[in-house]
């Protein structure tokens, strides 16, 4: 069985290696992070950790490393284990794979633009491969990736996309279920019912698109009989400029997110 080692332990490091866990893919968890606090979230929840002194024993007994650091402290991070040729899955924000590459020579590097539903086992991720990364490693991170929700392999160059989209998407859709839940109270119920009610319909749409492959237009069509309630709120939905706000949002978070990468 692989080890797998986590550089830093914060929440998004232990969520993946809790899906991990769960799914049997790694024989052993090595660990280090310089909060003691959340070394021992890892060892209190997970029961096969091995915590290291330093990130090099944590390169030094791992098969594939997962860096999850802050951009801030990835050169030093990167210092300390130049010399490695394992398997390297960075979700530091930002850092691309040439400046990863430039600093491990001799690694194999792929890079992840991971989502914060990967806390709930529900990520929507795109990763790209060095090139020293073989077929079978991409195939391996994938199902690692896949074990905390979805994992698309693609070019780098398509990450700040991502980033504009499913990275901060969580974001943009949390505001559009608070504006739902806003609209349900201000028609008569109660801000729990409303919200309650916001969310399941939010997952039960993005379910019954996922299961039935059918399209969001088709959707629509399927809900709104004619002269209906659904069609009186359309009239209202799409006489605004909601659609063209929201491809403007995620337009906007991906030229954030390519300025930052400069």
């Amino acid at each position: 069985m692989t080890k797998i080692g986590f550089i830093g332990a914060g929440n998004m490091a232990f969520a993946l290696a809790k899906s991990v866990n769960k799914s049997k893919l790694a024989s052993k968890l090595v660990i280090f992070d310089i909060n003691k606090g959340k070394i021992d979230l890892f060892k209190k929840e997970l029961n096969n950790v091995l915590v290291k002194n330093s990130n090099k024993e944590v390169v030094d007994d791992s098969d594939i490393i997962f860096i999850a650091v802050k951009p801030q402290v990835i050169d030093s991070v990167l210092d300390e284990i130049k010399d490695t040729d394992k398997l390297i899955i960075s979700i530091a924000a930002g850092i691309k794979i040439n400046k990863l590459e430039s600093k491990l020579k001799n690694a194999r590097i792929v890079r992840v633009m991971p989502n914060t539903p990967c806390l709930v086992g529900q990520m929507a991720a795109g990763f790209s491969t060095g090139d020293k990364v073989t077929a079978k490693d991409a195939k391996i991170v994938g199902e690692i990736l896949s074990s905390a929700g979805k994992a698309l392999l693609m070019k780098e160059s398509q990450l700040d996309a991502v980033t504009g989209l499913s990275g901060s998407g969580p974001a943009f859709v949390a505001r559009l279920i608070e504006a739902m839940t806003e609209g349900g109270i201000k028609s008569g119920l109660s801000h729990d019912v409303a919200l309650e009610l916001a969310i399941q319909t939010f997952k039960g749409t993005a379910t019954l698109l996922e299961k039935t492959g059918m399209s969001p237009e088709e959707l629509v069509k399927m809900v709104s009989s004619p002269g209906g309630t659904t069609v009186a709120g359309r009239e209202i939905l799409e006489k605004s400029d909601v659609k063209d706000i929201l491809i403007k949002t995620i337009q906007t978070a991906t030229k954030r997110s390519k300025e930052l990468g400069k």
